[in-house]
């Protein structure tokens, strides 16, 4: 038996691109290169991991590789394929999958003023075995795991729905969730598992630039529309109550990528949770937002509200409301809210929107070690932000100075050792029976 040769951890991966066509290959004798920010850097094999399931490789249309050039020693921008002078080739980038933070961006040069789709975009590679990912994963429950959503399971579920509930809009609503756009949420509460998803609000307080349900900007376009009706506090109530009702550990959300910010619906979501709680005190009931309305936040945990996601891309003001762009809130009134939740004795998360080279930032970085410090924050989720990257960091950079990145897998090992009670991870956890723990070490 012939023993396999190993591969040497610091060995480089090779570049991945696309023809035209939308066809991926590698370039053998060239260096894989990813981003941080804007320092470039050449992707070894210890840097990532086999590509997650679930994962989608995609090509970067209207942009230019950077790839690394072993002869002269250099990073090089292509233009064509060096094996097939005059084929048009574009950078590959990864999709990861639910519970995996991608440690770089992928490094291309911009060649049209068309923003990138918004979707989020990680460095990738190939290497010998396969397609690399330069991610790192915080977090492993099977929430979101595909092979666990068999169709014929959905379909079965939005049937038995349709006969127990024929009148409620909202889940009439979720139905397209889980069949057109594919949203692991819907999916999950018509298979009966994990966290069922609440979309209330059609309006939004904030104009994020990555909204990915309502777009103003002709450059963009939303990857999926926002919820066009008001769900009646019964009809909240009935979608709740089946689900806590039929599952362990479970937990219904507000806050969805198909609606606006959940505070804004908040007259028909306080008269909800008072129905669900006179019904039932099991269940974890979250709200994910961008706490810009603290008064109404507060009113929604005496009802019964038992957690918050509370959404950001920086805990720098400057940063935050560049992105955001909040209408009718300040920063303060999002830090007057997870504060008010850490009194009343709610969990909070932080929703935190990440891209290597400005999340990674010293400057960043910094920032968020004092705001740990300061406020009461039980879990970080690690979420790649659905942007362009380049687009981002040139955003960022104009909003206040980064510093030099320091690396995604470093500052998240290094928030572990400073608060080691401190949750790491993807998913909202059953706080009710949270006995959850970190799984970066």
């Amino acid at each position: 038996m012939v023993k396999k040769e190993s591969v040497h951890p610091s060995t480089p991966l090779m570049p991945l691109v696309a023809n035209k066509n939308g066809e991926i290959f590698e370039l053998p004798d060239f260096g894989a290169v990813a981003a941080q920010g804007r320092k470039k850097v050449l992707l070894t094999r210890n840097e990532t991991i086999d590509m997650p399931y679930g994962s989608e490789l995609m090509m970067l249309p209207g942009q230019r590789p950077i790839v690394f050039d072993f002869d002269h020693n250099r990073f090089k921008t292509l233009y064509e394929n060096p094996y097939a002078p005059e084929q048009e080739i574009f950078p590959v980038a990864v999709f990861n999958s639910p519970g995996f933070v991608s440690l770089y961006s992928p490094a291309y040069e911009r060649h049209t003023k068309q923003l990138l789709p918004l979707f989020s975009y990680g460095a990738a590679a190939w290497g010998e075995g396969g397609f690399r990912s330069a991610a790192l994963c915080v977090d492993r429950e099977r929430r979101q795991d595909l092979r666990l959503m068999p169709c014929e399971g959905i379909v079965q579920g939005i049937e038995k729905m349709r006969i127990k509930y024929p009148d409620n809009r909202l889940m009439r609503h979720i139905e397209k969730c889980a069949l057109e756009y594919g949203c692991p949420a819907a999916k999950n509460f018509f298979l009966q598992r994990f966290e069922a998803p609440l979309p209330t609000a059609k309006a939004c307080n904030a104009r994020c630039l990555g909204c990915i349900s309502l777009q103003t900007d002709s450059s963009l376009v939303s990857c999926q529309e926002r919820i066009g009706f008001t769900p009646s506090p019964h009809e909240i109530a009935e979608l709740s109550l089946e689900h806590i009702s039929n599952v362990e550990k479970s937990v219904v959300s507000f806050g969805q990528g198909c609606e606006g910010d959940p505070l804004t619906a908040f007259h028909v979501i306080e008269p909800a949770l008072k129905i669900i709680r006179k019904n039932t005190d099991a269940g974890t009931i979250n709200m994910n937002t961008n706490a810009g309305m603290t008064r109404h936040l507060e009113a929604l945990f005496d009802a019964g509200l038992d957690g918050v996601r509370v959404s950001m891309n920086s805990v720098r003001e400057p940063c935050y409301t560049t992105y955001f762009r909040p209408q009718t809130y300040e920063f303060k009134d999002v830090v007057q809210s997870i504060d008010t939740a850490g009194k009343k004795g709610k969990f909070v998360s932080i929703n935190y929107l990440n891209i290597p080279g400005v999340t990674d930032s010293e400057a960043e970085f910094n920032a968020l070690v004092s705001f740990i410090e300061h406020h009461p924050v039980n879990m970080i989720q690690w979420r790649n932000l659905n942007y362009d990257p380049l687009a981002y960091v040139k955003v960022m950079e104009q909003a206040d100075s980064p510093g030099s990145p320091l690396g995604m897998a470093h500052i998240i090992k290094s928030l572990q050792k400073k608060f080691p009670g401190l949750i790491h991870g993807y998913f909202n956890p059953p706080v009710k029976a949270n006995t959850r723990k970190s799984l970066i070490i």
